[in-house]
């Protein structure tokens, strides 16, 4: 038995001396796996910020289309009518008068 732990010992020693030697090596590959899992999470972080962004210009592009409707509804001329109508104004159904203006006017 006591050759078997004195192996044991001799294995380790030599297991440490192999991970020294490639220490650097061990250090760079922890660094790049680091690096990995960083770059992970930094596209998974720009994958919620796109989808953020999508969905905020979902919502703006439907507000501008309710605008744009409703900017269309107010603007038919029975609603122009119907608006003005209580300030006194109505609709002029003749023909346009031509208003001229002399060159001897002071206007």
């Amino acid at each position: 038995m006591a050759r078997k732990t004195l192996w044991n010992s001799i294995s380790e020693f030599q297991i440490s001396e192999w991970i020294l030697k490639n220490l650097g090596f061990t250090a760079f590959l922890a660094a790049l796996g680091i690096v990995y899992i960083a770059n992970a999470h930094q596209a998974e972080r720009n994958v919620r910020q796109v989808q953020e962004l999508q969905r905020e210009v979902r919502e703006l592009r439907w507000f501008y289309r309710s605008l744009e409707s409703e900017n269309m509804f107010n603007s038919l001329r029975s609603e122009v009518v119907d608006k003005v109508r209580g300030d006194g104004l109505q609709l002029h159904r003749g023909t346009p008068k031509k208003i001229l203006v002399s060159e001897n006017s002071e206007y």
